[in-house]
């Protein structure tokens, strides 16, 4: 006779990328956004008060969105150089700690490999062109959950191109406009997976 087995635990619900709980940081970026819009005049005080009020209890993304869905976004940083990062003998790295992001990036793969891990980075950009060429080792992107990606002009090699974002993207996050070779070594772009967001629920600074 067979003991009797607990049921095994449902697999968790999808959480879709604007449900999902906002840090104290997003919350306060939208506080200086709303701020900077009174200054240049585009709502009044009584009107800031009230959204700053909402932005300060906000919980999730979707409703932080909605206080800033009728501003323009912050102007883009004019003045930083492209950004070139190569693999070499024993690989290269960008991330995860916190780094500013140019409008364009250059990654080769070399020997050793290369990951550009943008899930801490601070991006007044509505959208940044990354040139990934896989060569040897590969070349691994990292991007936040609220982020999206155009891979469409990406050209996989004999490594490929493997995507796994999801389409969804939370107005006011930039887009990644994937461009290069998968080489030999391939090219992935991704989503954190359970071990990186264990860390950023950890130590999310």
């Amino acid at each position: 006779m067979t003991a009797h087995q607990p049921p095994e635990p449902s697999p968790r619900p999808a959480v879709a990328p604007g449900d999902l709980r906002a840090s104290h940081d997003d919350r306060e970026a939208v506080v200086e956004r709303l701020r900077d819009a009174a200054a240049e005049g585009r709502i009044d005080l009584d009107e800031l008060d009230a959204r700053l009020e909402q932005a300060l209890t906000s919980r999730t993304y979707a409703e932080l969105a909605v206080l800033t869905a009728d501003l323009p976004g912050p102007p883009a940083p004019t003045n930083q150089p492209p950004l070139v990062v190569t693999g070499g003998t024993f690989g290269a790295s960008r991330g995860p700690e916190r780094w500013e992001v140019p409008g364009h990036v250059t990654a080769h793969g070399g020997v050793g490999g290369v990951t550009l891990d943008f899930t801490r980075v601070e991006c007044r950009l509505t959208e940044v062109a990354v040139e990934a060429y896989g060569e040897i080792s590969g070349v691994t992107i990292i991007i936040p959950d609220t982020w999206a990606a155009d891979t469409s002009g990406m050209n996989p090699g004999f490594g490929g191109l493997k995507d796994d974002t999801t389409p969804d993207r939370l107005p006011g996050t930039p887009l990644i406009r994937l461009t290069g070779t998968g080489g030999t070594g391939g090219v992935v772009i991704r989503h954190p997976n359970q071990r990186e967001r264990r860390k950023l629920r950890s130590n999310p600074t």
